[in-house]
């Protein structure tokens, strides 16, 4: 299920390409009519553009002429798509507005009489759209955003989606060469990040002797890691953590100094969005961790970082600072990258072996600790219901 390029093909059609809602941009970032950015929905490219209405079209970015990839720019603005191969053209919809040629030049050539504009279109995604994040679906009749996350899930996504505008202040992107579900167990398993990431253990960012809680929908298909950040001093809890260095410091501790902004004293929630998106709230840093798997062996994960348009410079500041945490040389996130490769060339070398998912037992319900593989066993529940297994 890692590395068979065959189930990799049936995700895509059963789980990014089914009933469920997909990340594909902020609404902020389409300020403007016109306004567009690049996607993706699982492997399939896609734009996101702001309709001459103001509403929001999702449409694949692949010419339904000859299949070419018609937009180059990451974003822009633009009144209408035109493939730079042949010249067709469309609108911010996907309609296509004009053929080059259609009628011959001088009586030769030409497109067949009984063609039609209408019956060669973009494929077109259902969107949906709440407080400034916007989703795409390539099923016909997907159920309601509401019904996809229920109410536990809609609590943590409106902690920080709370109608507030958005500000967009840096992006990043790398390539993982690692299977995306381990891109997704990983942020979905606390029980490492209390052992591999001594920036985050020995500065008490997050640790397994903190307050804790792993939060869960009826489904299994999304979960919520919470944290309260807690102390540096070592106890009988560092005391088993082999990479815990109590020496530890930083020249400049400000990228430790959190500023609360949320009614709670969560200082780090990790919401992982079934089935391609992490909202992050890692002290102050806010940031949408986009997954787009190309392979069986390899994803792109692309960052969104953000604030709110009110935020003052300090802050802004402030999340920049954090920003450092992670990212593809992040002082935490470049640990899970080195991590998820050799976990991939393992699984490779052995593809037909079974792993061991049982840390905190076989349940898949709420925990309130992080001493646990309940969100990753939950996932799987559900991954196999969606791929009839």
């Amino acid at each position: 299920m890692y590395t068979d390029e065959r189930v990799f093909e049936l995700e895509q059609k059963k789980i990014f390409g089914g009933p469920f809602w997909n990340y594909v941009a902020l609404s902020t970032e389409l300020p403007e009519r016109g306004d567009f950015v690049r996607s993706w929905v699982g492997n399939q490219p896609v734009v996101v553009a702001r309709t001459k209405s103001g509403g929001v079209s999702v449409v694949a970015n692949r010419c339904s002429h000859r299949g070419m990839s018609f937009c180059m720019e990451e974003r822009g603005n633009t009144k209408t798509f035109v493939c730079p191969y042949h010249q067709w053209s469309f609108d911010l919809e996907g309609r296509l507005t004009g053929v080059s040629f259609k009628r011959g030049v001088r009586g030769n050539g030409g497109m067949p009489e009984d063609f039609k504009l209408s019956d060669h279109n973009l494929t077109t995604y259902r969107t949906t759209e709440r407080n400034g994040v916007i989703f795409a679906s390539a099923a016909e009749n997907p159920p309601t955003f509401e019904e996809s996350f229920g109410p536990d899930m809609l609590h943590y996504f409106d902690r920080v989606f709370d109608g507030r505008e958005l500000r967009v202040i840096g992006y990043q992107r790398h390539r993982i060469p690692a299977n995306w579900k381990l891109v997704f167990e990983n942020i979905k398993d606390p029980y490492h990040a209390s052992l591999l990431h001594v920036f985050l253990v020995s500065l008490g960012l997050f640790r397994a002797d903190q307050p804790s809680r792993v939060v869960m929908d009826a489904t299994g298909q999304h979960a919520a890691l919470v944290s309260r950040r807690g102390q540096q001093a070592p106890n009988d809890v560092t005391a088993q953590i082999k990479t815990f260095d109590e020496r530890l410091v930083l020249n400049d501790s400000t990228m430790l100094q959190p500023a609360k902004e949320f009614p709670d004293e969560n200082t780090v929630v990790m919401h992982t969005l079934w089935p391609n998106v992490m909202v992050q709230q890692q002290t102050n840093t806010l940031a949408m961790r986009h997954m787009a798997p190309r392979s069986a062996g390899v994803t792109d994960l692309l960052w969104t970082y953000f604030g709110y348009a009110d935020d003052d410079e300090e802050m802004t500041l402030r999340r920049l600072r954090q920003a450092n945490l992670q990212g593809p040389a992040g002082l935490i996130g470049v640990d899970d990258w080195e991590v998820l490769a050799y976990h991939q060339q393992g699984l490779a070398s052995a593809p037909e072996e079974t792993g061991v998912v049982e840390m905190g037992g076989r349940g898949v319900g709420n925990e309130e600790h992080m001493v646990t593989e309940a969100a990753v066993r939950a996932f799987y529940v559900h991954y196999r219901e969606v791929m009839g297994w």
